[in-house]
């Protein structure tokens, strides 16, 4: 059977109607779509950015040679295995803006089974060649501050003239803040009971002020990492900056972190722990 003209034009319309209702989107017009879309690919650039970008541009910044270093006299570094084997004797003599290295942290422990491997070497060899040295605790948010503080005891004997022990908190885990700090606290409370001197506390800007801001923490030196900042924003005492994690030092290869002490050598020496009396 032949079909009219008409009747042609009848079925075409109603496949372009059909088609019409099968796309919901061609209700809306063109602008609107393209504003809804402008918007999603904003909030996915915003979204990208502070996941991945935020927290490592300091990293891009590094491999420009954008590293601030704040004025100050008494440097030093922190170190584990990632560094490798130490060139102390360049070490010994390096310059840090024109400053010696007059003191490094040095990794010993972590959670409750955790020894770094270099420990040994490191904590020797920077005694030997007169730099001040102390020793710090990766702390795990997945076991207790107790088991954790028994580990770093066991393991580390910390000498006269050598730097107070050190809790390294980054990782809040799945903690409660209230947990977090009684975690936190029972570790500190039983290595100044074991080692008689007062540990100092390790963490960055934000963690501290958004998890351990509490009346309870401030008798702790605080060893505070913030980078890339001309000053800290930070209106607490502080007693170490980590004002940046790739810095460069002659005896080693690659990145290290560069920390100001907030006082002269001697009051470097003053912190030490001192022979029982």
């Amino acid at each position: 059977m032949t079909t009219t003209p008409k009747k042609k034009s009848q079925q075409g319309q109603r496949k372009k109607k059909k088609k019409n209702q099968s796309n919901p989107f061609r209700r809306f017009p063109s602008y609107i779509l393209w504003s809804v879309l402008a918007f999603i690919i904003v909030v996915y650039i915003f979204f990208f950015y502070k996941t991945f970008v935020g927290p490592y541009s300091f990293r891009w910044k590094a491999l420009y040679g954008d590293v601030t270093y704040p004025k100050g006299l008494v440097r030093g570094i922190d170190i584990s295995h990632y560094q490798g084997d130490i060139n102390w004797e360049k070490l010994r003599n390096a310059q840090i803006q024109g400053a010696p290295v007059s003191f490094v942290f040095i990794k010993a422990t972590e959670g409750t089974d955790l020894w770094d491997e270099n420990f040994n070497l490191n904590f020797h060899n920077a005694k030997k060649n007169d730099i001040i040295r102390g020793a710090y605790h990766y702390f795990s948010p997945h076991t207790s501050g107790k088991e954790q503080a028994k580990f770093y005891c066991k393991m580390v004997q910390l000498d006269e003239n050598d730097l107070p022990p050190v809790l390294d908190v980054e990782e809040k885990g799945s903690y409660s803040t209230p947990q977090l700090q009684r975690e936190v606290l029972d570790w500190l409370n039983a290595v100044e009971k074991h080692y008689g001197t007062t540990p100092i506390l390790y963490t960055g800007y934000k963690f501290k002020t958004s998890y351990l801001n509490s009346s309870r923490f401030d008798k702790y030196p605080y060893w505070i990492a913030h980078y890339y900042v001309d000053s800290l924003a930070y209106k607490g005492q502080w007693t170490f900056w980590q004002h940046t994690d790739a810095g460069e030092v002659d005896g080693i290869k690659g990145d290290v972190d560069i920390n100001l002490f907030n006082g002269d050598y001697q009051d470097l020496i003053n912190l030490t722990i001192k022979p029982e009396e």
